[in-house]
């Protein structure tokens, strides 16, 4: 399925036989943005583009797009020649996964408006088939914060980012730091497994307010959206001791912890001070060497994580 893009003067038109997307259609010069739905096609296309010269980049996400993946997008059609975003569900075995309702049509007009060339959407059943037996673990990484907490979650994303860098095979794989346990893993995996690919880290978007954009955040309620900002309020007083010379981690946390629990509507399922590396606590944050701050709390019935990287990035 092919879409046209144009430059540089838009109006919104609707394809007759697509009346549900609103498509920016531009003249006189008519590029396509495709929607392949087929492994064999993506893995073609992949192996052509490179041996065209073609730099790719990859932008692996569940679908329900919003304005963080887009802004990953951005970054990626500034990095390479062709930006592919796929729209992939977690294995269905996944223990604690959750993957978002996704309306493909929604997604589509929105990637279009960020110079998308392909979206990537298998079924989930032609990516993870019946019998699909086969899985990729990076032991020790995916045990800890929300591993411990999603038992058998980061079996299955891996499962899935190694399968997608496989198809696509892309010269950058884009994340954001929203998912910052997630970063660290797949880097571990490319790493030790000598995947030919350049993983790039996304700053976390945020709303006016501070809140990470997240596609939970829409089961918030209106009070709980009010609540949820408490998860930001904390990170942000740890960032402020530490910069004021705290360094022992036990009160950054204390000081966090009370804070959450200074919200009726929150209830804290883990907050850790961490390196970036092994993931291993830390009793005490050094100068010179970044630290990751995790929170993950249930704001009524939404579960939010939210981070901050001390003194570096991840």
């Amino acid at each position: 399925m092919r879409f046209p893009r144009i430059f540089p003067f838009a109006q919104v038109v609707k394809f007759a036989n697509q009346p549900q997307f609103n498509i920016i259609s531009l003249s006189p010069h008519t590029l396509l943005m495709e929607i392949i739905n087929r492994i064999p096609r993506m893995i073609s296309i992949g192996r052509d583009l490179r041996s065209r010269g073609k730099r790719i980049a990859l932008v692996p996400t569940k679908g329900s797009l919003h304005e963080g993946h887009l802004s990953v997008a951005t970054r990626a059609r500034e990095l390479c020649d062709t930006v592919v975003v796929s729209i992939v569900p977690g294995p269905l075995a996944d223990h604690g996964s959750e993957n978002p309702p996704t309306n493909l049509a929604r997604d589509a007009e929105l990637a279009f408006t960020r110079g998308v060339d392909f979206i990537f959407a298998p079924a989930a059943n032609d990516m993870f088939p019946k019998g699909f037996s086969t899985s990729v673990g990076v032991e020790g990484l995916s045990e800890k914060l929300e591993g411990a907490a999603r038992p058998g979650y980061f079996r299955g994303v891996m499962t899935a980012v190694n399968k997608l860098l496989n198809i696509v095979h892309p010269h950058f794989a884009l994340f954001g730091r929203k998912n910052a346990q997630q970063v660290v893993v797949v880097k571990r995996m490319v790493r030790e497994l000598a995947i030919d690919v350049e993983i790039v880290v996304c700053p976390t978007v945020r709303e006016e307010d501070g809140l990470a954009l997240s596609s939970s955040n829409i089961s918030l309620s209106t009070e709980g959206r009010k609540a949820a900002l408490v998860l930001r309020r904390a990170l942000e007083r740890c960032r402020s001791l530490s910069t004021s010379g705290e360094r022992d981690s036990a009160r950054l946390i204390g000081s966090m912890r009370a804070m959450l629990e200074g919200e009726p509507l929150a209830r804290i399922d883990y907050i850790a001070i961490t390196d970036t590396d092994q993931l291993n606590e830390v009793d005490v944050i050094s100068s010179d060497s970044p630290a990751l701050v995790s929170i993950a709390a249930y704001i009524g019935n939404t579960r939010l994580t939210d981070n901050i990287v001390l003194n570096g990035e991840l």
